[in-house]
């Protein structure tokens, strides 16, 4: 469902300030599978993520989502096979806008818009379902402004925006990293069960190793531009985060991980 091949990716070539963010990485999702990526700060994590997202252009390499080449293709135009939520919960929603307005547009995506009345009864009370099932109390709201709602609310409405089309692929963006612990866990709870119930094929950046081992079927770990660790079934399964850090100290060479990485 997505295949990175030999992609590298150099930020300022050419002056004082030129960093090499990816080098050469190469990584094959599988249908339906789940995986959470984990490296401490300037790792290439959310480089490589952004590169899929098609934010910005890779200076080498080729990108195959669901076997369709989004290598040259810009942002705009990999919409119809990602879904996407941010790190920030104001990204991703229109605040000014209906949380039922807000869904509608998700439904929309990619159609063609006509002179018509604009959401149905029948779509309301899909929405009034799906929101119903969140357990947030969202779906007496439908005709509350987004930007009314607590961050977690609104990432658990981008979540289920996300997910409304079936994207080939979902990209999670440190999408907890700005909520309080317990909130961050529910969202967490949230896409376990959105991902496994419209059996989506995502990718997960996180900081926190404990989340990494937890979530998803697979887990990677990049470090200085490459991936270093890549574990899956059982063997991911039985990870530890003490093992997790021996694993890192092994392949980098080195005892020090990112303050981030550790604390979190």
């Amino acid at each position: 469902m997505l295949e990175i091949k030999e992609v590298w990716k150099t930020f300022n070539a050419g002056t004082i300030n030129e960093k090499q963010a990816l080098r050469g990485v190469s990584l094959t999702l599988n249908d339906g599978d789940f995986c959470t990526v984990i490296g401490g700060n300037g790792a290439g994590k959310s480089t490589m993520l952004n590169a899929v997202a098609g934010t910005w252009a890779v200076d080498e390499g080729t990108i195959s989502i669901g076997g369709v080449d989004v290598t040259r293709l810009p942002e705009y135009k990999r919409a119809p096979y990602i879904g996407r939520v941010f790190q920030d919960p104001m990204l991703g929603t229109a605040p000014t806008m209906q949380i039922v307005e807000n869904l509608a547009l998700a439904a929309r995506r990619g159609q063609k818009r006509g002179l018509r009345w604009g959401i149905t009864s029948t779509e309301k009370e899909l929405y009034h379902q799906m929101l119903k099932n969140l357990d947030l109390g969202l779906e007496d709201r439908l005709t509350s402004k987004v930007g009314l709602l607590s961050g977690g609310q609104r990432q658990a409405l981008t979540l289920l925006m996300a997910s409304l089309r079936k994207p080939k692929l979902l990209l999670l963006d440190e999408h907890t990293a700005a909520l309080d612990p317990k909130t961050a866990a529910k969202v967490l709870e949230l896409s376990d069960r959105i991902v496994a119930g419209n059996h989506l094929t995502t990718m997960m950046v996180t900081h926190n190793m404990r989340d990494a081992i937890a979530h998803g079927n697979r887990l990677i770990m990049m470090y200085d531009g490459k991936i270093v660790i890549d574990v899956s079934g059982e063997e991911k399964k039985k990870l530890t985060v003490h093992q997790l850090l021996e694993l890192f100290s092994k392949v980098s060479g080195s005892d020090e991980a990112d303050d981030k990485l550790l604390l979190s």
